[in-house]
């Protein structure tokens, strides 16, 4: 009886784990830290990870039931990445909690800043709160991407989601700087 429960909540993990999967690997394109401006650092990892863990995030508190319970999965896969990555760098045991809650206090502080800024009436406010975790230039071609991105996740139901393959659209710089 107890194997088949692992069982169970392995499969229903399997397509939260590949959407995070999905989300992690557009957070890693090279285009992002290099036209983009995020630091190629743990720091800027995490910054473009957050980004586009948000953009998700959002979608789906705009979806009907399950979607709720999928961003929580979502979250839940996401940190339990993280401190895989503490752990694999050599993070003592005792250090992990203190690390663990620092960066849940980074992350929700960006997820509330990205949520004001995409709210506020003047496209600026996207930018100035890029501006904070990337170079200057580069926070105008990602707030482009970002909201081009949005646009490309607001046609997407819970389904589409978890399944489509390409979340986020190519980070293309020199549109996105003409657009912008």
């Amino acid at each position: 009886m107890i194997f088949g429960w692992f069982g169970k909540r392995a499969q229903r993990r399997a397509p939260v784990d590949a959407l995070f999967g999905r989300v992690a690997e557009a957070s890693r394109r090279p285009a992002l830290y290099t036209a983009g401006g995020i630091p190629d650092t743990f720091e800027g990892r995490f910054e473009s990870l957050a980004l586009h863990m948000f953009l998700v995030l959002r979608r789906l508190r705009e979806l009907p039931p399950p979607a709720g319970d999928l961003s929580q999965e979502l979250i839940d896969a996401c940190f339990a990445y993280l401190e895989l990555g503490f752990r694999n760098g050599g993070v003592s045991d005792i250090a992990v909690p203190k690390r663990m809650k620092k960066i849940g206090q980074m992350f929700y502080g960006r997820v509330q800043a990205y949520e004001a800024a995409f709210a506020a009436p003047e496209a600026e406010m996207l930018v100035e709160s890029l501006r904070r975790n990337a170079s200057h230039e580069g926070a105008v071609v990602l707030a482009a991407y970002l909201r081009g991105a949005q646009i490309e996740l607001g046609g997407l139901d819970v389904e589409a989601l978890l399944r489509k393959e390409a979340l986020f659209p190519v980070f293309e710089t020199q549109e996105a700087v003409h657009d912008a």
